[in-house]
């Protein structure tokens, strides 16, 4: 498959509307952008022709409906040039569509009064939700926008997208479902619950109230708590890409509640393939590998890119590990697309781009686990990077350690995995993310993460070696965790000789040989430490509901009550002390949050020096989060695990020591704030320095999600 040119689409434009109004009609103004956003040509179109219009179908395939003024007939248009005849149209389609000529890509029609409401409708509205205070620079949707596809390749109805992140308020997105929709699609992630809430309170409330279903990683942790307030709710428990296309046919009485797959659900008839949960139900999910199409419709990345923001995309989905802190059902279940799959879609994406040349170039691929299993594993990333490359694109992306080092393969795969990871720089890889997670090897056991400090070290020092530009991901404390390993893995972080200088001199075979020589890592190491690469530092194990880390913390006495802002239970720690010295970090993380993630955003939109000098701000906020750690770590010594009634007097002198580092801060970033914006571009540069503006005037240590609002 591949995209059509947009200037042939331009053409097949113009012929559809000469045909339609009878006259030659001007199509200056429809560039990669309208084209890529429906509505937005549906509108374009019916004003030009004056007649009504109907635009539906995926973004490779639009298929396009003009009315014939005057006339009991209508012209369609398949834009990518393909006959009629060769659609897989729907049964409902087949009945009430009579083509004069299904040969041809452009063919007067006359359609039945169910084909034209099946096309009109229903009016599905999808939502994303999102709190700006806390990230500041949006995001591509991918989630809506991957269910606007599934909706749209039905042919049924038309799909709106409002995203929060794109300057929606909460009071517009309300509006919009109040002034009628047929189906709503809610998408929220962790710390949404609030804005949930208040969506599912007002739809409550309504006469006429849509078919509402709710999905995303909150809500399938939530899903009890939430069929428990709102029992009309459908809950989508899996990818949601069969469920939003079954919920439509539902709507259309095609089949029943029971027969949507992949959603939980509360007081309906017990159906067919349900399975009965307490008072709830659930139908059969879709597992990932038999999913065939996770693609999106971009008719937000112009205006995400517009804000500021980057461009998303998945290759796969599903892991290839069993991490005992993620809930996931796909856990160990990998699938991905092949690269010629996404030639077309990335060709589209780096159009979008075409019309905003002052941002860096970057797809961020946000699977879980870029490179996958199996022996075709590398083949397919390098193909994959290969395609991406051949737009002119870089990208980033993320995978586990052990697609670097593994020790269970022998030397020979460790030099092909090298070489590997030196062609996917090569092919445009600017940056990838790896969850470490620790270097204590007890800590990575309970965990599940089937890796080892010693294995850890070794991929890091090859990383870095290779000049392949990483970050990593390290979860600091966890409920389970004894001073031992706190102070383990606080050393582990601090260690000065696994980040290496690359050697691009040096051979694939060289470097899996020279990091397992000390000899060879003191003569490369940089001397920066390792925390220097780690993403967010201080970061905690949370309890997520569903997880074996959850009911291992459970069965030791130490989780509560659940929150369903997070989806997590509240858990106190083993150790005292660790979880008072948790508690200090989270509110450092929370306070520094904002400034720091707009740090990280900037970073992501652009190349070059000034991308360099925005990384060095950054360290400058890791290095304080650090120098918080090993206080708090020496402190260990001096408040004894036995005398947990010095809890106040420990949280005491933290305050103190909080306090007194963050001025410390506020004063070195004043200047280090200044320097980045003046190498910034302008926008960029307004926005950093009212984003530290914002934090340098911020007085007090509290949570972003302190609590749950609604008091569940």
């Amino acid at each position: 498959m591949r995209l059509s040119a947009p200037c042939d689409v331009r053409d097949r434009l113009a012929e559809l509307l000469e045909k339609t109004a009878g006259s030659e009609i001007s199509l200056s103004g429809v560039n990669e952008m309208t084209l890529a956003d429906p509505n937005s040509l549906a509108d374009t179109l019916a004003a030009l022709t004056a007649s009504r219009v109907v635009v539906t179908g995926t973004l490779e395939r639009r298929l396009v409906l003009a009315e014939r003024p005057g006339e009991a007939s209508w012209i369609v248009a398949d834009l990518a040039g393909k006959p009629h005849g060769s659609r897989a149209w729907p049964e409902w389609a087949q009945r009430g569509i009579a083509f004069a000529n299904p040969d041809s890509w452009l063919s007067t029609a006359t359609l039945t009064g169910e084909a034209l409401h099946r096309f009109q409708r229903p009016e599905v509205l999808l939502a994303a939700l999102y709190h700006p205070e806390n990230f500041p620079l949006p995001r591509f949707p991918l989630a809506i926008s991957d269910l606007a596809r599934a909706t749209r390749a039905t042919l049924c109805g038309r799909v709106r997208l409002m995203d929060m992140q794109l300057g929606v308020t909460l009071e517009e997105l309300l509006a919009s479902i109040a002034a009628g929709v047929d189906v709503l699609g809610i998408s929220a992630t962790f710390g949404q619950h609030d804005l949930l809430a208040t969506v599912l309170d007002t739809v409550a409330d309504m006469e006429d109230r849509p078919v509402t279903i709710a999905g995303g990683s909150l809500v399938a942790r939530t899903e009890k708590l939430l069929l428990a307030d709102y029992p009309w709710l459908l809950i989508a428990r899996g990818a949601g890409e069969p469920t939003i296309a079954d919920t439509v046919a539902h709507w259309h009485d095609d089949i029943d509640q029971a027969q949507i797959r992949g959603i939980g659900f509360a007081g309906a008839a017990f159906g067919e393939g349900t399975l009965t949960v307490g008072r709830y139900r659930h139908t059969a999910n879709v597992a990932n590998r038999a999913l065939t199409d996770f693609l999106p419709e971009l008719d937000l990345l112009a205006p995400t890119l517009a804000r500021g923001g980057v461009a998303q995309l998945e290759a796969s989905r599903g892991c290839t590990n069993t991490c005992s802190f993620c809930p996931r059902g796909h856990k160990g279940s990998h699938t991905g697309c092949a690269p010629v799959d996404l030639d077309w879609m990335v060709g589209a994406i780096s159009g979008i781009f075409d019309h905003f040349p002052d941002r860096s170039r970057t797809l961020y691929l946000v699977d879980e686990e870029f490179i996958g299993a199996g022996p075709d594993a590398a083949h397919r990333a390098l193909e994959l990077a290969a395609t991406v490359a051949g737009h002119g694109m870089a990208w980033e992306s993320s995978c586990r350690i052990d697609q670097v080092v593994d020790p269970a393969q022998d030397r020979a795969w460790h030099i092909e995995r090298a070489a590997m990871w030196r062609q996917l720089c090569r092919d445009g890889c600017r940056r990838c993310l790896f969850g470490v997670e620790s270097g204590v090897t007890s800590i990575l056991d309970r965990f599940h993460k089937e890796t080892t400090g010693e294995q850890n070290a070794l991929a890091i020092r090859t990383l870095s070696a290779l000049g392949v530009p990483p970050r990593y991901t390290y979860i600091t404390f966890d409920p389970l965790m004894s001073c031992t390993e706190l102070e383990e893995t606080t050393a582990f972080q601090a260690r000065t000789d696994l980040l290496l200088k690359p050697c691009p001199e040096l051979t694939p075979a060289q470097i899996v040989d020279g990091v397992r020589d000390e000899s060879f890592v003191a003569e490369h190491e940089t001397g920066r430490p390792f925390y220097s690469e780690i993403s967010y530092l201080l970061v905690s194990m949370e309890c997520l509901i569903g997880a074996a880390y959850t009911r291992a913390a459970h069965a030791a006495g130490l989780t509560g009550d659940a929150n369903p802002m997070m989806g997590r239970l509240d858990s106190r720690f083993a150790d005292w002390r660790i979880g008072v010295f948790s508690g200090h970090a989270q509110r450092w993380i929370d306070r520094n949050f904002a400034l720091d993630y707009a740090l990280k955003s900037i970073e992501k939109l652009i190349d070059g020096q000034a991308r360099l000098v925005v990384r060095a701000a950054r360290r400058v906020l890791k290095n304080a989060a650090f120098d918080l750690l090993t206080a708090m770590v020496g402190m260990l010594e001096v408040y004894p695990l036995e005398q947990p009634e010095l809890h106040a007097a420990l949280d005491g002198e933290l305050n103190v020591l909080r306090d007194g580092l963050f001025a410390k801060l506020r004063d070195q970033l004043a200047g280090v704030v200044e320097h980045v914006c003046q190498t910034l571009p302008a926008a960029d540069g307004v926005f950093l320095r009212d984003q530290h503006r914002q934090w340098s005037q911020r007085t007090g240590w509290d949570l972003i999600n302190a609590a749950d609002p609604c008091g569940t």
